[in-house]
C-alpha cells in the first residue's frame, strides 16, 4: 500500500494548506502570573478561561514546537463527550452520584466547545452527528449488547443511546457483515487542527502571548526553565499529555501511547452512494483492539487504531511518521468494513502519542502548596476532555469551589508505570493478546475470547 505522505506531522495540516510559521521563542527571562507548559488543546483551553475569568492575569504558554504539533493536531476528530474510563476506579475515591455528575459533564463539552467556537469565530468543519459503534461477528455483538446496558444503568439518557439491529445500522452506513451495534446521539466531528490553531488565536486575541520553539527543560515550584529563559510564576500548569515522559521528572507519569491514521483520497459521489454514511457519524467497532472513522469535510475517510502501540522507553514518533506495517493495518480494517473502498488511494498516513495513567483513567489537579498544576491521561478522548479540564483547572487556580472542582477526577494521585523493559513489555503483551483475541473472534469464536481479559489484566485496563 503506497501512501502519497507519511508524517509531515497529520493530514490535518495539509488540510490547511501546511504547517504553520512558529511564532517566536521566549525572548529571555520573565516573569508571569501563570505559566503554561504545552500549547495544546488543555493548555489554550486554561489559558482562555482563566483570561475570561480575569483579563488582568499576565499568563504565558510555552511550547517546545508550535501550537496544536502533539495530538490536539493528529487526532481523530471525536468530539465525543465520552467517558471512556473505569468508573469503579473512580468509586474507590468517590460516590456514584459523583461519577455521574462527572460523565454528564463531560458530556456537556460538546455543548460548550461548539459555543466557544461559534462565539469566538473558529471554523473547525464541526458537525453534530451520531457516534456509531458497529459488531460484525457475535462476541463483537455480545459486548456492543452489554456497553449498551452498561450505559443505561450508568443513566445516560435512554433517549441518547439506542440499540441498533442489522438492518439498522447498515442503513446508516453500509458496514460488511455487520450484525448491529448501537449510537450514542449528541457528540459531533471536528477538524482538530483547525480547532487548535483557532483556539490559539484567541488566546493570544486576549492577550496571552504562546512563545514556540521553546523546550522547557524543567521545572518546579515557581520556576520554569527553557533553553529559551527562565519563567518565574506562582502558578504553573503542566499539560503536555503524551509528551509529559519526555520531561525530567515524569518519565513514568504517563505512557505515551501510539495511535496511528490513514486517509483517503476524496471518495467519489457513485461510492458515496454504494457506502451511505449520509449522517457524518463518528464510526467505530467493538473489536478489542478497535478503531475509530469519521468522514471528512471534503468527503474523504479517515481510520485510526493503535499499530505499534508503544516505542521502548517512552519515545515519541518523528513528526508523525508512521510504520508502513501500521499503514497496511489499518487499510485492512478499512476494507474489512468497507470492502467499497478496495480501489481508493491512500493520500496520508500519521501517528502521534496520547497520554495514559498506569490506571487508564484521566486525572486534573492542582497544587496549592507548590502552585503547580496538570491535566491529561485522556487516554484517547482529549478533544472534549481538554475543555473540562480548561474550565476545572481556572476554577482550580482562582481558588473557587465549584462543581467543577468537586469531581472525582480532581487532585486523583495513581501510581507511576513500571521502569523498561516491564512496561514495554506489558504494553505489547496486551496488545498482542488483543490482536490475537480478535483473529478468533473473527474465525468464528462463538464468545468473546478469554485472551482479552488476560491482557486487561496485565497492564491494569
Amino acid at each position: 500500500m503506497d501512501v502519497k505522505t507519511n508524517g509531515n506531522i497529520s493530514f490535518w495540516y495539509a488540510d490547511i494548506g501546511g504547517l504553520p510559521q512558529k511564532r517566536s521563542p521566549l525572548p529571555g527571562d520573565r516573569t508571569a502570573d501563570v505559566c503554561i507548559i504545552g500549547a495544546g488543546y488543555t493548555g489554550l483551553w486554561t489559558a482562555y478561561y482563566l483570561k475570561k475569568a480575569n483579563p488582568s492575569l499576565d499568563i504565558v504558554v510555552v511550547e517546545r514546537e508550535f501550537a496544536g504539533f502533539g495530538a490536539s493536531g493528529r487526532n481523530g476528530g471525536w468530539l465525543s463527550g465520552g467517558f471512556g474510563w473505569s468508573r469503579e476506579k473512580y468509586l474507590k475515591t468517590s460516590t456514584r452520584g459523583a461519577v455521574v455528575d462527572m460523565q454528564r459533564a463531560m458530556a456537556g463539552t460538546v455543548d460548550e466547545v461548539i459555543r466557544v467556537a461559534e462565539t469566538e469565530g473558529i471554523d473547525a468543519d464541526i458537525l453534530r452527528a451520531d457516534n456509531l459503534t458497529v459488531a460484525t461477528n457475535q462476541p463483537q455483538l455480545d459486548r456492543a449488547l452489554e456497553e449498551y446496558q452498561f450505559y443505561l444503568d450508568w443513566e445516560m439518557p435512554p433517549e441518547q443511546i439506542e440499540m441498533l439491529s442489522a438492518e439498522e445500522a447498515a442503513k446508516r452506513i453500509r458496514i460488511a457483515n455487520v450484525k448491529g451495534g448501537f449510537v450514542i446521539r449528541d457528540m459531533a466531528r471536528v477538524q482538530p487542527a483547525k480547532l487548535v490553531r483557532g483556539l490559539a488565536a484567541v488566546v493570544e486575541r486576549l492577550g496571552v502571548p504562546i512563545f514556540e520553539g521553546t523546550a522547557v527543560t524543567a521545572f518546579e515550584k515557581g520556576r520554569v526553565t527553557t533553553d529559551r529563559g527562565t519563567v518565574r510564576a506562582p502558578v504553573i500548569i503542566r499539560a503536555t499529555e503524551g509528551f509529559t515522559a519526555g520531561l525530567a521528572g515524569e518519565e513514568r507519569t504517563w505512557l505515551p501511547l501510539n495511535s496511528a491514521q490513514i486517509v483517503t483520497e476524496p471518495v467519489p459521489d457513485a461510492l458515496w452512494e454504494q457506502i451511505g454514511w449520509e449522517g457524518h457519524e463518528l464510526l467505530g467497532d467493538a473489536a478489542h483492539a478497535y478503531c475509530y472513522a469519521q468522514r471528512t469535510r471534503e468527503g474523504r475517510i479517515t481510520m485510526g487504531g493503535r499499530g505499534v502501540p508503544y516505542r521502548f522507553g517512552s519515545k515519541t514518533d518523528i513528526n508523525g511518521q508512521t510504520q508502513q506495517a501500521t499503514i497496511e493495518a489499518l487499510h485492512a480494517i478499512l476494507t474489512r468494513l468497507l470492502p467499497q473502498t478496495k480501489s481508493l488511494r491512500i493520500d496520508h498516513a500519521w501517528c502521534g502519542v496520547l497520554g495514559v495513567p498506569r490506571d487508564w483513567c484521566t486525572t486534573a489537579g492542582f497544587d496549592r502548596q507548590t502552585g503547580i498544576g496538570w491535566a491529561g491521561g485522556y487516554v484517547g478522548l482529549g478533544v472534549s476532555s481538554s475543555n473540562l479540564a480548561g474550565r476545572t483547572l481556572a476554577d482550580l487556580v482562582l481558588g473557587r469551589e465549584t462543581a467543577l472542582t468537586g469531581l472525582p477526577w480532581v487532585n486523583r494521585t495513581v501510581r507511576k508505570w513500571e521502569p523498561e523493559p516491564f512496561r514495554w513489555l506489558g504494553v505489547h503483551s496486551m496488545y498482542q493478546l488483543y490482536r490475537i483475541a480478535d483473529e478468533r473472534e473473527f474465525a468464528g469464536l462463538a464468545q468473546t475470547s478469554r485472551l482479552a481479559a488476560i491482557a486487561d489484566a496485565i497492564t491494569g485496563h
